[in-house]
């Protein structure tokens, strides 16, 4: 008799705590307090859109249609183009400015969109304006003109925890909105390959396609993350989902809104992550953390600062970085411009300089020549890879856009000439005869033509 009332006493402890952190208590039908977060839900509900899109992608042909001499032999004609359809998706997105209507949701729920609707919890729909994409981060910010909107308040993700309680609300499957909860499984997860800046929040609050760009909120219905990203073995949720943080999240939004575009810096080195072997070679305590810099590069504003090859850099701005992937998201988040500390070793000494954040020189600025200077690519942003010129970003409603160029194309010929590197692009546009540009580019690993008059 006595264990069975310790454990309803136990029981009842852990209940009330539960009540406590949910902080909403209902009565059920004999009036005793039960937790639910139905109040957080109505609260935040009205500030998590639906997303629909719609696209045209190219059917896949057979690599042969490329060939002149195959189309020559086979009497096909020259403007033969592939076969096109329509598709719908469908996503999230989080309203996190009420008066002029932004929301923020991923890259991938919007990329090549035709048509971009949004769908209030209130049953009401708009056509949604997109602003500006940053796909290294996968966000995007879209804005519609709508009146009576809520937004949701946006936490600092740098003060979450593993363990803290977390709701992820969004559209799976478009089945309309859908909560979920679970906790925050582990910070700082990067790696794996999902996008070029990777800073992910991991939890296990279910999420299934569909949610991307939806809301990761805290018990007091602030937004700690973005949702993007699940691990599917099977192809449905097994309980290890990402979300980009708030912090980054927004740094993209306000380059953005203030650009129209996300304007990353570098120091201008080359880094690996520290090792046992590495520690041991540099006479540094085995369990050392940090980021090794094997080569700096001359005239860069590390090199400029003073920062010098085998230095082991330890710290950004009094933040501890561990490996070369969170250095790489804190130079990221920082402003072209922007100055920061950085925290080294060099020689077994610890050391400190003021580094500016230099601009990248993998971007085609509108100062330079070549693509820039031919008016109908003003607006795209090209970047070299080992594949060819990347098309790295299209600015909306800019010349580029009307071309039919596309984010993520891949320029390998312009004007007949070989495209490797951004010089060759230059190159082939500077000796055009007239104001012509044929492009040849991979899109979806279908290889096209692309005329721009």
């Amino acid at each position: 008799m006595r264990l069975w009332k310790q454990c309803l006493t136990a029981t009842l402890c852990l209940t009330l705590s539960y009540t406590s952190l949910a902080a909403l208590p209902i009565a059920d039908s004999q009036h005793k307090p039960l937790p639910t977060l139905a109040p957080l839900i109505k609260k935040i509900s009205p500030a998590v859109v639906s997303i629909s899109v719609k696209s045209t992608h190219s059917l896949q042909q057979n690599p042969l249609l490329n060939d002149p001499f195959f189309r020559h032999f086979f009497n096909i004609p020259k403007n033969h183009r592939p076969q096109q359809h329509q598709v719908q998706s469908v996503g999230s997105g989080v309203i996190v400015n009420a008066k002029d209507g932004t929301i923020i949701t991923n890259h991938h729920v919007i990329k090549n969109a035709d048509e971009i609707h949004i769908h209030l919890a209130d049953g009401r729909s708009f056509e949604a304006q997109l602003i500006g994409v940053d796909p290294e981060a996968d966000i995007a910010i879209l804005k519609i003109k709508a009146k009576d909107l809520s937004a949701v308040k946006i936490a600092n993700s740098d003060n979450s925890e593993v363990g803290d309680f977390v709701v992820a609300v969004g559209n799976p499957f478009g089945l309309g909105q859908t909560v979920t909860t679970g906790v925050v499984s582990a910070l700082g997860r990067s790696g794996l390959g999902i996008k070029g800046y990777e800073n992910f929040i991991q939890t296990d609050a279910s999420i299934n396609p569909g949610n991307s760009g939806g809301a990761l909120l805290n018990l007091r219905g602030e937004l700690v993350g973005i949702n993007t990203a699940i691990i599917a073995p099977a192809g449905g949720n097994v309980g290890i989902g990402f979300a980009i943080p708030s912090n980054m999240a927004m740094s993209s939004l306000e380059q953005i809104l203030e650009f129209g575009e996300v304007r990353r810096g570098r120091l201008g080195i080359y880094i690996q992550d520290l090792n046992p072997g590495l520690n041991e070679a540099f006479d540094l305590d085995k369990n050392q953390k940090g980021v090794l810099i094997t080569k700096v590069q001359e005239g860069g504003s590390a090199d400029k600062a003073g920062l010098k090859e085998a230095d082991i850099i330890t710290e950004i701005n009094n933040k501890k970085v561990k490996n070369a992937s969170e250095l790489r998201n804190a130079i990221g988040l920082k402003r072209i411009g922007e100055k920061i500390k950085v925290d080294f070793i060099r020689d077994g000494k610890h050391k400190t300089l003021k580094v500016n954040i230099a601009a990248s020189d993998e971007r085609l600025a509108d100062s330079k020549p070549g693509a820039s200077s031919f008016k109908k690519l003003k607006g795209a942003e090209f970047k070299n890879t080992d594949h060819g010129v990347v098309v790295a970003s299209i600015k909306p409603g800019s010349a580029a856009a009307q071309t039919g160029l596309k984010t993520e194309d891949i320029i390998i010929e312009a004007n007949r000439i070989p495209v490797k590197k951004l010089k060759d692009l230059d190159r082939a546009i500077k000796h055009r005869r007239d104001d012509k540009l044929l492009l040849r580019i991979i899109r979806h690993n279908i290889v096209l033509y692309l005329a721009i008059r």
